[in-house]
């Protein structure tokens, strides 16, 4: 297969201003997801989106490349992830290249690994899914959830109230670092989960949301706590 490696990386951040060239433990958190990339040895194309200058240079400071710029419509807070992916199959389409998968990375991912992308890669072609997506088991059962309405607090599905959490099917949630997918069934779907998606587990002290600076320190305490177990 030709696969493409799509790091979806733009300029505007409101929450972590600069966040996908902020330094994380040493390098710009965009750094991790093109190393990954790379050293996953699957591609034959590592290229960064972005509509930002600055995120070009870092990019290619890492062995990602910039063979266009995003465009306007695609760098505002509403787009989304698979108008990104789109416009960039469609802009290589346009310089007569075309790719049979296409694995879309966050920039803000920095426990990705090249070992992880291989397995969602080697998945990918072995189960002949239309997408392959990283989740995370909920650290606690969503069926024992809680509203709360007019200041009181009451179980959104009662009857599981008494259940013990071994005893309820376990629940999963996007992991938020890459989606691996068919290129032909996506354009056709134009989804990221699309009717065949397969999971690929991972465990919980691999994933982190980076939202708020809270999280961005959390990940750092998670990321050396993994670097200095091993």
């Amino acid at each position: 297969m030709k696969c493409l490696a799509m790091i979806t990386a733009r300029g505007g951040s409101k929450r972590i201003p600069r966040k996908n060239i902020k330094e994380f433990c040493g390098k710009p958190i965009l750094a991790y997801s093109i190393t990954a990339a790379l050293e996953c040895g699957l591609f034959d194309e590592v290229m960064v989106s972005t509509d930002d200058e600055e995120i070009a240079e870092v990019a290619k400071q890492y062995g990602a490349r910039v063979p266009f710029f995003r465009s306007r419509e695609n760098a505002d807070d509403y787009s989304t992830t698979r108008d990104v992916a789109l416009e960039v199959i469609e802009a290589y389409g346009r310089l007569g290249r075309e790719f049979d998968a296409v694995c879309v990375i966050y920039p803000t991912a920095p426990f990705i690994t090249a070992e992880i992308l291989k397995d969602a890669m080697d998945k990918l072609e072995e189960t002949g899914a239309d997408s392959v997506l990283p989740v995370v088991r909920f650290g606690f059962p969503p069926q024992r959830g809680l509203l709360i309405r007019d200041g009181r607090a009451a179980f959104r599905w009662p009857e599981y109230s008494l259940t013990r959490s071994q005893d309820l099917e376990p629940f999963y949630h996007d992991a938020g670092q890459f989606y691996c997918m068919n290129t032909r069934r996506f354009l056709e779907q134009k989804l990221l989960v699309m009717d065949n998606t397969c999971p690929l587990i991972l465990p919980e002290e691999c994933v982190q949301d980076i939202d708020t600076m809270e999280d961005w320190r959390l990940a750092e305490l998670k990321y050396r706590m993994l670097r200095e177990s091993k």
